[in-house]
């Protein structure tokens, strides 16, 4: 009897496809909670990339067909969009698009080359080059706004009585002030339907399902996911045991991208680690630098920065977790290419 192999062989294009699927459940839930200004950045972004894309291609001389069919850019597109501020204007998006596209993946020579998440090197590079912007344009979901806000919002005026700082940066700026008791009365808190925090909580679980699907397609595995959550979750409830001095864990787990990173941004499988034990390591690294940053930095999610060191540290997380070649005793470390 033939076994089976763990991961079919399937061309760019259909794991993109099954990334994009995945990703529905999620923007639909965004959508509802944040506004038509998610749809706003995904048009804008993934036009932006697919562009990025189309002039980067022709500029070495290369078909355009097969390169943007591989749907590598609208994919970068969609994970940027869903990574800005729902309130974002235009501009912010295409910069970040295109800024992932050219800087993040064809200065290293395109798809497969590049050793950093593009998505996360556009984010980054917004969050320094325009922190105002990036900080303080999150809809409020309790507040969601109609088109037409958004569109004001979209064209560079956004409404200040519909936009703020994300749950993290309040925890880090007002509600460390407070008591525990004091903070969880909050309407983001109070109003939650699953007793997280409103909007938030369906979001994360929207991106829950969406990387189910993906871990039962064979697309990822479940190391990088589970050792980022873990890490997030375990680190953070032992600092967490004075609840009025430390965000608390389902603060960490749902505000922030942790979710959502988990299963669709440290899941790159060009930028991230190759071998199981290594995507565990990877992971936890991600979720360590997470959490310091998190709460020792100046950024309140800093799941970009994160993601974006440990892929410098790729390479030698590949060096020493290579498995272990059948007919020697233990793996081989030290030297040698990337495998």
């Amino acid at each position: 009897m033939i076994k089976r192999p763990a991961y079919p062989p399937r061309d760019t294009a259909i794991v993109m496809r099954l990334v994009l699927l995945a990703l529905i459940p999620g923007i639909v839930t965004m959508t509802v909670f944040f506004g038509p200004g998610v749809l706003f950045n995904l048009a804008t972004a993934v036009l932006t990339a697919v562009a990025a894309e189309a002039l980067c291609i022709s500029l070495r001389g290369r078909e355009l067909t097969p390169r943007l069919g591989d749907l590598s850019a609208v994919l970068t597109g969609v994970l940027i969009a869903l990574s800005l501020p729902q309130a974002a204007p235009w501009w912010l998006a295409v910069a970040a698009s295109g800024s992932s596209i050219i800087l993040g993946k064809h200065l290293y020579g395109g798809l497969g080359q590049n050793p950093v998440n593009p998505a996360m090197l556009g984010y980054a590079l917004m969050l320094i080059s325009a922190p105002v912007a990036m900080t303080t344009l999150w809809i409020n979901p309790l507040t969601s706004p109609s088109i037409d806000a958004a569109w004001i919002a979209y064209v560079g005026q956004p409404n200040d009585g519909l936009t703020g700082a994300t749950v993290l940066d309040l925890y880090r700026t007002e509600f460390l002030s407070l008591t525990a008791i004091e903070a969880s009365d909050h309407p983001l808190f109070t109003d939650s339907h699953l007793g997280f925090i409103y909007g938030y909580e369906w979001a994360a679980l929207a991106y829950l399902i969406g990387g189910l699907w993906l871990i039962y397609q064979r697309v990822i595995t479940w190391h990088t996911p589970v050792g980022l959550l873990v890490t997030l979750i375990v680190i953070s409830a032992f600092f967490s045991i004075d609840p009025d001095t430390a965000t608390p864990v389902s603060v960490h787990l749902i505000a922030g991208a942790g979710v959502f990173a988990a299963f669709f941004i440290l899941t790159d499988p060009v930028s991230g680690a190759t071998s199981p034990r290594g995507r565990l390591w990877f992971a936890i690294g991600v979720g360590v630098l997470t959490y310091l940053i998190r709460t020792y930095g100046q950024y309140p999610d800093a799941i970009a920065f994160s993601v974006l060191l440990m892929n410098f540290a790729v390479p030698v997380i590949d060096n020493y977790t290579r498995p272990r070649i059948r007919g020697h005793d233990s793996n081989i470390k030290g030297s040698g290419a990337r495998q």
